[in-house]
């Protein structure tokens, strides 16, 4: 697999539009979606329920540390989350557009 989707969580557009910016100047994503949602959740002891921004991006396997240090480094949720998602199958244009709008390690 070496496509991936990673997603992640903020809980406002201008740190989501912010990280977005890096990632896609340094290459290291080749497509976000930012989606307004609503999500409940534990969290030091306490349920939670809150508006976030759930952010996907399309990348490489190999880049996943690149752009996981660029989230940790620029986000401002004590753990935020940070999943990625192997792309088992998909248009093959699609993913050679995602090869080609990606650096190369």
């Amino acid at each position: 697999m070496k496509y991936i989707m990673i997603t992640t969580t903020f809980d406002n557009k201008e740190e989501a539009n912010k990280i977005i910016d890096i990632l896609l100047s340094k290459r290291l994503v080749s497509c976000c979606q930012l989606s307004n949602i609503e999500s409940s959740y534990h969290w030091k002891g306490n349920i939670e329920h809150a508006n976030e921004y759930l952010l996907l991006m399309k990348s490489k396997k190999e880049l996943f540390k690149e752009i996981e240090k660029v989230i940790l480094e620029n986000h401002s949720y004590e753990i935020p989350q940070l999943v990625a998602y192997d792309i088992v199958d998909g248009y093959k244009d699609y993913l050679d557009w995602i090869d080609k709008e990606t650096k190369n390690i």
